[in-house]
């Protein structure tokens, strides 16, 4: 019985070990780099947004209709982008800063249908496109309901 006990000693040490050894080793990810880039990408993105909220407004449409417009430009340039290969290099910088709600939205389904596009249109991008956003889709309808009703409960 020491025997085993004594083995699996040695092997809970060696794997200790081993751990930190990988830990030394290990690459360190430049966590403010990335941060600066997320934040830098992710506010020029809004800013975009601001600045095409702006425009439309001053060609005369009103804020509701301009912030559809605006986002619906903002989509357009998520999914143009993404099909030509550009968002990903934006990705691969920005990290976080790219995935801002609504072009990064636009970016996951129009690269899973890219991805899925042999496979035909129904059971390849039909099926595949919402993926990785139906998840997405699913629980933000469901939070927005549950608050919702909790809003119309509290406030009568």
């Amino acid at each position: 019985m020491t025997d085993m006990s004594e083995q699996t000693k040695l092997q809970k040490e060696a794997a200790k070990e081993y751990d930190e050894l990988v830990k030394s080793l290990g690459a360190r990810p430049p966590v403010l780099k990335n941060c600066i880039w997320a934040f830098t990408v992710g506010g020029l993105i809004c800013v975009l947004g601001q600045g095409l909220l702006n425009f439309f407004e001053l060609q005369g449409l009103a804020a509701l209709e301009a912030g559809s417009a605006a986002s619906m430009t903002l989509i357009f340039l998520g999914a143009l982008l993404t099909g030509i290969g550009v968002y990903d290099t934006i990705g691969k910088y920005a990290g976080a800063g790219s995935i801002i709600p609504i072009t990064g939205f636009a970016n996951s389904i129009v690269a899973a249908a890219m991805e899925f596009k042999r496979e035909g249109f129904v059971f390849g991008m039909g099926a595949r496109m919402f993926q990785i956003a139906g998840p997405v889709l699913v629980f933000g309808t469901i939070t927005a309901s549950l608050i919702g009703l909790i809003a119309f409960i509290f406030k009568g």
